[in-house]
C-alpha cells in the first residue's frame, strides 16, 4: 500500500494573529474549528463521511487537551467519526498531514481532516514551584493559628509568574532558547546583523504584495470573535520593518552582543490551518479534484543546540531520492522561525565541506532566492507553532497554482533538533 497516491483536495486557515501581551479572542479549537468549517462546507461530501481527523498543537488548553476530537464534535463530524492529537513541536501540523498519508496508505482511512492550531497568547501562565509549595501547605493548614503562621511565609518573590510559553522555548537537553540556537547558526556561517535584517524585511515586502495582490484570499477563512469583531487577514505585516529600521532593534535572546531580535524573528501567534486529504478512491467517489498530492515525506533528527538545520537535514534525503537539485524544485516553503535560520540553512547547502560531513553528499549549490518564500514566512505572517507545518504545505500548493508551476518543498526546523520536509505536486502546474 506505501505507493498508494495521497491527494491535498482542498485547504483553508485562519488568519494568523499576532499575540499582543493579553489572551487573544480565540482559542486554538476556535480557529480551527472557524477554517475547518468554511473548508468542510466546499466539499461535495458531510462531515460524517469523514473517516477521521489529526490536528496538531503544541499548547492546548487544559480543556483542549485532545484538541483533535474537540474539533472534530465541533466541525459537526459525529461521535463515530475518531478525533486524535499529534505533538511534533514547530512541525506538529506536518505532522498530522503525514499520519493522514499514513492511514491512507494503509488503507484505514480514504478521507481524513489534517492540520495543526494554536493559541499561543493563550499559552499557559503558571506558578513558581517555591508558591506550588506554600499553597500545599496553605491547604494543609487546619487552624487560624497554622494559617496566619504559613501566610507569614509567603514572599513577594513567590508570586512571580511562570510564562510557559518562554519555558517551552527553551531546549531542556541543551538549555539554549530556540533564539540562543539561531545566535549559534549566524555565528557558524557568518551571517551578519544586516543580512538577518535585510532577510526579515523581504518577508514582510512579499507577504504585503501577496496581501495586495488578494493571493492569500484563496486560503484564509475570516474569523469572528464573540463580540461580532471580524479578522479578515494576518495582522502582524508591518509597512515599517525596512532594513534601516529593523537595525534599531535590541538583540532578544543573547543581549548585549547578540544580533537575534524581534524583528528579525518569527513572530507569536495564533492560528489554525486544515487540509483533506484522500484516497484515489475518495476521489473517485466524490468527485473530488485534487490541488495536488504530496509526493514523499522525511523527518530527521540533529544537535538541538543547531536545531534550525532541520529544513536542510530532513530535505537534502527527498532530494537524493528522486535524483533533484535545489533549483529542479520550482517553489520552496522554509519555515521562517528565525531570519538567521533560514539563511544558515542556503548557506549550508552551499558549503561542500558541511555537505560531505552531514550529508555525505557534494554541496547542493546556491539555492535561487526567487524560489524561495515567494509570499514571505513567517517572520512576517506568524508561528503559531501546532498551525505552520501545515500552512507551507498549504500556501506552496497554493503558490503553485498562482504561478502555473508543477513542485515544491515544504520544510520545518523543529525545536528539540529535528527538521521536517514534504516534497509536493501541483496539478495546476504545467506537466
Amino acid at each position: 500500500m506505501p505507493d498508494q497516491p495521497v491527494y491535498i483536495v482542498d485547504g483553508a486557515r485562519s488568519p494568523f494573529l499576532k499575540a499582543r501581551g493579553v489572551p487573544g479572542p480565540f482559542s486554538a479549537s476556535d480557529l480551527a474549528v472557524q477554517a475547518g468549517r468554511e473548508l468542510l462546507l466546499r466539499q461535495p461530501f458531510a462531515p460524517d463521511q469523514l473517516d477521521e481527523v489529526i490536528i496538531g498543537c503544541a499548547a492546548p488548553a487544559p480543556d483542549e487537551v485532545n484538541i483533535g476530537r474537540v474539533i472534530a464534535l465541533r466541525l459537526g463530524c459525529g461521535n463515530d467519526v475518531p478525533g486524535w492529537t499529534v505533538m511534533r513541536n514547530c512541525a506538529s501540523g506536518m505532522q498530522a498531514l503525514d499520519s493522514a498519508v499514513m492511514s491512507i496508505q494503509s488503507g484505514r482511512s480514504d478521507l481524513v481532516l489534517a492540520g495543526g492550531t494554536d493559541a499561543l497568547s493563550r499559552a499557559s501562565v503558571m506558578l513558581q514551584p517555591d508558591m506550588a509549595a506554600w499553597l500545599g501547605r496553605w491547604n494543609k493548614a487546619r487552624t487560624i493559628k497554622e494559617r496566619a503562621g504559613v501566610l507569614r511565609t509567603l514572599k513577594s518573590r513567590h508570586l512571580k509568574p511562570v510564562i510557559g510559553l518562554l519555558v517551552g522555548l527553551t531546549d531542556p537537553v541543551v538549555g539554549l532558547s530556540m533564539g540562543q540556537t539561531a545566535e549559534s547558526l549566524a555565528h557558524e556561517f557568518g551571517i551578519t546583523r544586516s543580512q538577518m535584517d535585510e532577510y526579515a524585511a523581504r518577508s514582510h515586502v512579499l507577504t504585503r504584495r501577496a496581501q495586495e495582490r488578494h493571493v492569500l484570499d484563496t486560503e484564509i477563512v475570516p474569523v469572528t470573535d464573540p463580540q461580532g469583531t471580524l479578522y479578515p487577514a494576518d495582522d502582524g505585516v508591518r509597512t515599517d520593518s525596512t532594513p534601516g529600521r529593523l537595525a534599531k532593534l535590541k538583540a532578544a535572546f543573547d543581549p548585549p552582543w547578540g544580533n537575534i531580535t524581534a524583528g528579525n524573528s518569527s513572530q507569536v501567534t495564533d492560528g489554525a490551518a486544515v487540509l483533506v486529504l484522500a484516497s484515489e478512491k475518495a476521489v473517485k467517489q466524490h468527485g473530488l479534484t485534487p490541488l495536488g498530492r504530496i509526493i514523499d515525506t522525511q523527518w530527521a533528527a540533529l544537535d538541538p543546540a543547531i536545531m534550525g538545520l532541520g529544513p536542510v537535514m530532513a530535505s537534502s534525503p527527498i532530494l537524493k531520492r528522486h535524483q533533484l537539485g535545489l533549483d529542479d524544485i520550482d517553489l520552496w516553503e522554509i519555515n521562517e522561525a528565525f531570519a538567521a535560520q533560514v539563511l544558515a540553512c542556503l548557506a549550508a547547502w552551499n558549503d561542500d565541506s558541511w555537505c560531505r560531513h552531514n550529508l555525505q553528499h557534494p554541496a547542493f549549490g546556491e539555492l535561487d532566492r526567487d524560489r524561495l518564500n515567494v509570499n514571505g514566512g513567517a517572520i512576517a505572517i506568524g508561528h503559531p507553532v501546532g498551525a505552520s507545518g501545515a500552512r507551507i504545505v498549504l500556501q506552496c500548493l497554493n503558490a503553485l497554482k498562482d504561478r502555473d508551476l508543477r513542485t515544491g518543498m515544504a520544510a520545518i526546523c523543529i525545536g528539540g533538533g529535528q527538521g521536517g520536509a514534504m516534497l509536493l505536486e501541483s496539478f495546476t502546474g504545467n506537466a
